[in-house]
């Protein structure tokens, strides 16, 4: 950090002004009175961050978070009841696969809560970004995401063993399911892409 540099200090200053802002929210979004069940959902968390993430214009999702409109509405109603966000959409491209990857994630959820079956059409739905996946969901940081994997789908989550970009290791299972295999090495470690999937995601 060259502390002498004054371009330096206004851009850190600026980052940090950011991070305190999205801590504000996110704590705003939290200390909404939710019915018990709702405040006691281990993914309400990563919710609020979502909502707070897309609210900031981060990421691609479209302002529903890619759900229906009337489960939005139960979501924001159930999980995190008072005024209204306004949320600009994220201008996500459509994708072929989207349902495809919908039903992986959902034959991997945990299977506690309802809110799974949303937090697996939000993901599916990230993954039509450009970006790693967190960026694309609009999260706070890639220990958000994997907060969320471990949570609502703990199966899949731990097949990641190698810890490989989340947007990667999903098309990886996706691609494998359906028969789909455009990889030429015989491993991972082999492969000369291998710093793409497995590089730090920070």
């Amino acid at each position: 950090m060259r502390t002498h540099d004054g371009a330096d200090v206004v851009m850190l200053h600026d980052m940090s002004s950011s991070s305190a802002r999205r801590s504000s929210q996110l704590a705003e979004l939290l200390d909404r009175p939710a019915p018990t069940q709702a405040a006691a959902d281990p993914l309400r968390p990563v919710m609020a961050s979502l909502l707070v993430g897309r609210s900031r214009n981060e990421g691609v999702l479209p302002d529903t978070l890619g759900l229906a409109p009337a489960d939005f509405q139960q979501l924001m109603d159930e999980y995190f009841p008072g005024p209204q966000l306004k949320l600009p959409g994220g201008g996500a491209q459509e994708i072929a696969e989207l349902l495809d990857l919908f039903n992986l994630l959902l034959d991997y959820r945990a299977g506690r809560t309802e809110s799974e079956a949303w937090i697996a059409q939000i993901v599916a739905r990230g993954c039509a970004g450009r970006d790693h996946l967190w960026q694309d969901l609009g999260l706070a940081n890639r220990g958000e995401l994997s907060t969320l994997m471990n949570t609502a789908f703990p199966a899949l989550a731990a097949l990641n063993t190698g810890d490989m970009k989340w947007k990667k290791f999903i098309y990886r299972h996706y691609c494998a399911r359906e028969g789909i295999y455009v990889c030429p090495a015989p491993s991972c470690g082999e492969c000369c892409d291998f710093k793409k999937c497995f590089a730090p995601e920070e």
